[in-house]
């Protein structure tokens, strides 16, 4: 077999994890990490929420220039070389978190690696519907979410953790915080590496030119998203898109500052390494396994039976929070149960609104116009977050996670709102 022949053949095991752990690892980074990297570097709460949350608009944009990766070059081509710049960013957030102005330069660094994040999207799941067949498709989707959540714990969990080892064994929070993101970069490096050599070449991965020079590809871009807002009941749709995630938008821009913050500020005085393993690792394995039995329910009876029961498990663990800010327990472990029902509910919950947008997308379009329905998502969570942070400030946390059990009064409101059909989700569904 030739080598062209052998690319095209190639086992989807042999890309498929890695390419989805590259996907899923840049996004903590700018969503996660950069919050927790400037908590230890002491910035406000106030200035981490805002800015952070800014951090979202790359996706909450990305169907707007997604057509650009269709006109110009292969999707190949995009995967590996946006993962190249990613490393170079985040080999230059290790270089200046020492130097002056650290906030400003990472800032701008983070906002370099989200568009390149959210672009690098656009190129995975086209490459993904290009290279392999239905069939193959259906067989990896848990493989490819299995190791984005994996990127999720390794980032928020594995990396946090090796932070807050390196400042202990170093005595600086900088020198720590440059190993860990130089550490990173080389294997991001390595990783465009890694898909340049043995990314498949598909035949049908094109850059279109034929539709480039007709004009054809823009004109049809913009009668897909007219199709979207067409859509009967989309107002309430995009509201429910916008609202469903308004208090947990909210609380996760303050978790990590909760749990790092000493006691004299209302927060839980962990360490650095504890909110690894606490929120990190713990957290998101039990979200993972949230979101794994969300699926399996929804299969079962259906979206419609299943979605007020899964939208409460996801807003009342949130008094988890509050509990924690008034009982200040100082024990690790029980922070960690704590934390593990939290995110489990909140995995839960978060399946009934994937699943959502799947049937909000439904149609001959469905995959621009879940892109489109990916954005209002990421919208909602921006907006809420940009506030959090001074919120907290004013209030102290006990009020805030008070506040936050508060801010579940929209969503509750438009998941009453909302209409799917009966058998939506369930296993033998042929919608």
């Amino acid at each position: 077999m030739s080598d062209a022949s052998a690319s095209l053949h190639r086992k989807p095991w042999a890309w498929v994890p890695s390419l989805y752990f590259a996907q899923g690892l840049p996004y903590v980074v700018v969503m996660s990490l950069s919050g927790t990297m400037y908590k230890n570097l002491e910035l406000s709460n106030t200035d981490i929420a805002l800015y952070t949350s800014w951090l979202h608009l790359p996706w909450v944009i990305k169907p707007l220039w997604s057509p650009l990766v269709e006109l110009f070059q292969t999707k190949r081509l995009w995967i590996w070389a946006l993962q190249f710049v990613i490393g170079l960013a985040l080999a230059m957030v290790a270089l200046t978190i020492p130097g002056p102005k650290a906030f400003q330069m990472t800032l701008a660094l983070f906002w370099l690696m989200a568009f390149a994040s959210a672009s690098h999207d656009i190129a995975a799941d086209g490459f993904y519907l290009l290279a392999l067949s239905q069939r193959s498709q259906a067989a990896f989707v848990g493989v490819r979410s299995t190791f984005y959540r994996l990127a999720n714990i390794g980032g928020q969990g594995g990396l946090v953790y090796l932070a807050g080892e390196l400042q202990e064994r170093t005595g600086s929070v900088q020198t720590a915080w440059s190993l860990v993101f130089g550490l990173m970069a080389a294997a991001f490096v390595m990783l465009g590496a890694f898909h340049l050599a043995l990314l498949p070449r598909p035949a049908a991965d094109t850059p279109g030119a034929e539709r480039r020079a007709a004009g054809g590809l823009w004109g049809e871009f913009w009668q897909v998203v007219a199709a979207y807002f067409r859509k009967p009941g989309i107002v309430i749709s995009i509201g429910f898109l916008l609202l469903y995630r308004f208090p947990e938008a909210q609380l996760l821009k303050l978790a990590t500052p909760f749990l790092l913050d000493k006691a004299d500020q209302g927060g839980l005085a962990l360490s650095t390494k504890q909110v690894g393993i606490a929120y990190g690792t713990v957290g998101l394995s039990a979200l993972t396994l949230g979101g794994l039995l969300g699926g399996w329910i929804i299969s079962r009876v259906g979206l419609k039976r299943a979605l007020w029961p899964l939208v409460l498990a996801m807003h009342v663990p949130n008094i988890i929070f509050l509990l924690l800010a008034l009982l200040m327990p100082s024990h690790l472990v029980w922070i960690s149960i704590g934390l593990a029902v939290e995110q489990f509910g909140y995995g839960l919950g978060f399946t009934a609104y994937l699943m959502y947008m799947i049937w909000v997308a439904d149609g001959p379009h469905k995959a621009a116009h879940y892109a489109i329905c990916t954005g209002f998502m990421s919208l909602g969570m921006m907006l809420p977050g940009m506030w959090s942070g001074w919120l907290q400030q004013q209030l102290g946390y006990p009020l805030f996670f008070g506040w936050v059990m508060l801010a579940t009064l929209p969503s509750l409101a438009m998941t009453a709102l909302i209409r799917v059909p009966a058998e939506f989700g369930k296993k033998d569904d042929s919608a």
